[in-house]
Order: C-alpha cells, then sequence, then structure tokens
C-alpha cells in the first residue's frame, strides 16, 4: 500500500463508558467516510484517566481481553473495514491488571496487543499501582495496513522503544496517550512540556525514519480525591512523517478527529539518504542494558 490515510480521535472522557464508546464509534464512522485505513484511539479511552489517585474499587473498571468492549470495537473494525488501535484496562487475572492496546484488523479480528512497559508513578499519575509492566516485548503487530509498532504514553519518551520496535520492521510507530498539565503551572511551564512532548514524537520519527501516530486525550479531569487539582490534558494529537515534518495536528483545547496520509514508500528514500540503522555502532552499545555507567 502506497498511500495510507489514517484517521486520529482526540476526545475527552467522562465516567460513561457508553457515552465514550459512542463518542469514539462516531468519530470512527466520519475517520473512515474521510478514506481512513487506520484509526487510532487515544489510552484509556473507555474511561476517564483513573489513575490521578489509588483506589483499589477502580479495578472494577477492567476487564478481560477478549471481553465486552473488545467485541464491540471488533464489530467496529470490521463495520468500517478499518484496522483499528484501541486502549484497554485489562484484566488478566485476579490482581493482575494491565494498560493494553488492542488493534483490531479489518474483518474485526483481533491482530495483535501490546502491554504498556514504561509504568510512571508520579503526583497524578499512579500508574504502578494499576498496572503490571507489560511481558509481550516491542513486538509490533502485524495488518493489512503494515506492521503498526504500538506503544502507549510514557513509552513515548524512550528512544529504545521506539528503536526495538523499528529493529522489528515497525513501518508505522502509533501511540496512543494521556498526558497533561498541572493546573498550578504556569504558561511558561507549560509551554516547554507540551513543545518537549512534541519534540520527542518527531525525533523518534527522524531517529527510525518512519511515521509516528500520537494521539492525547483532551479537556480537564479533576482529581476525584481532592488532593490534587487534576488534569488538563493537552490534545495537540499528531502525524508526524518520516523526516520529522508535521503532516497534521489537532487543538490542544477541543475534541477533534484529524487525518492525514502516509506514503509508505517515503521510509524507504528516507533511510537511503539518512542511514541511521547501517551506521548504528551496535559492537558499542552493550551498556545500554546498565541502569547507569558508574
Amino acid at each position: 500500500m502506497k498511500n495510507l490515510t489514517v484517521g486520529l480521535v482526540q476526545q475527552s472522557c467522562t465516567a460513561d463508558k457508553d457515552l465514550n464508546l459512542a463518542k469514539s464509534i462516531e468519530n470512527i464512522r466520519k475517520a473512515s467516510v474521510l478514506g481512513a485505513k487506520l484509526v487510532v484511539l487515544q489510552e484509556l479511552h473507555a474511561t476517564p484517566y483513573f489513575c490521578q489517585h489509588e483506589n483499589p474499587a477502580l479495578f472494577d473498571l477492567a476487564e478481560e481481553i477478549p471481553g465486552p468492549t473488545t467485541d464491540v470495537l471488533g464489530n467496529v473494525a470490521k463495520e468500517f473495514g478499518i484496522v483499528l488501535v484501541t486502549s484497554l484496562f485489562e484484566k488478566r487475572a485476579a490482581g493482575l491488571y494491565h494498560n493494553t492496546a488492542v488493534v483490531f484488523e479489518k474483518d474485526g479480528a483481533i491482530a495483535g496487543k501490546y502491554r504498556k512497559m514504561h509504568i510512571p508513578d508520579d503526583p497524578g499519575y499512579y500508574e504502578k499501582f494499576y498496572f503490571t509492566p507489560g511481558d509481550l516485548g516491542f513486538t509490533p503487530v502485524d495488518t493489512s495496513v503494515g506492521r503498526i509498532g504500538v506503544l502507549v504514553c510514557w513509552d513515548q519518551w524512550y528512544p529504545e522503544a521506539a528503536r526495538l520496535m523499528a529493529l522489528a520492521g515497525a513501518e508505522i510507530l502509533v501511540y496512543p496517550t494521556a498526558i497533561g498539565w498541572d493546573p498550578r503551572d504556569d504558561a511558561e511551564e507549560k509551554l516547554r512540556q507540551k513543545e518537549a512532548w512534541l519534540t520527542i514524537q518527531r525525533a523518534h520519527a527522524v531517529a527510525n525514519g518512519i511515521p509516528v501516530l500520537s494521539v492525547n486525550r483532551v479537556g480537564f479531569e479533576p482529581d476525584p480525591s481532592g488532593v490534587l487539582p487534576g488534569s488538563q490534558f493537552w490534545g495537540s494529537s499528531v502525524v508526524v512523517g518520516p523526516q520529522g515534518e508535521i503532516l497534521a495536528q489537532a487543538a490542544n483545547d477541543a475534541e477533534e478527529l484529524i487525518t492525514a496520509e502516509l506514503d509508505m514508500e517515503r521510509s524507504e528514500q528516507i533511510r537511503r539518504i539518512w542511514p541511521f540503522l547501517r551506521d548504528r555502532r551496535i559492537d558499542a552499545y552493550g551498556d545500554l542494558v546498565k541502569r547507569y555507567r558508574d
């Protein structure tokens, strides 16, 4: 497939799971009408971002994969004939949960899944309480639109994760994301944070010579515990080409569906003139497996 139209669904979320899914499905339909053959939803799109505080009762939000939500989303992928990337709170066993991306083929079947590997633990992002680190490795998912390297949110800051996906043949990097501002930060700090986030997405594209799709949630979500001021998710979902060029970007303060057309042959052309994979000194990188070089 030379040209691939992709769609990114940026939305706000409430405690009403059915409403969240209905909103996602309507935007998937719109993306399909616009010609998208690959549609990506944001991190944990069926629920609020519940990791702002620690509450054992919230494990009730998790479900098995396959399960009720994957049944719904698989039918949606089949109805619109698209490859669909989703993000769910997976219950693997009692007391064992993951932050899991599920990829559906256009016939509705589950093509593969990825369990988030890097798990943050910061004020307002208490994910280590909820999620066990992934154990599926950095393995791309083969689909009818190409080999997709799916990573999730905090993974997107790590060049090692992007590189390992690229080394396994990923043709596109996809990041479902939930990242936002602390409302107490001033405007300058907010700008620095968002620009750092955008820069690292573009850097992954450049360093690996492949497109990057990052889709973020948007809107304010309060901390139910009242301890923290809540999170203002900054949207800004983005499609980046293999030289770091921005092909499409959403607003930082509104729900939005964005689409872009990818030239799937450009990566071959770019890697011929910027052969980073050829020139890697793999004989000298052994210390990368160390925590720190003392």
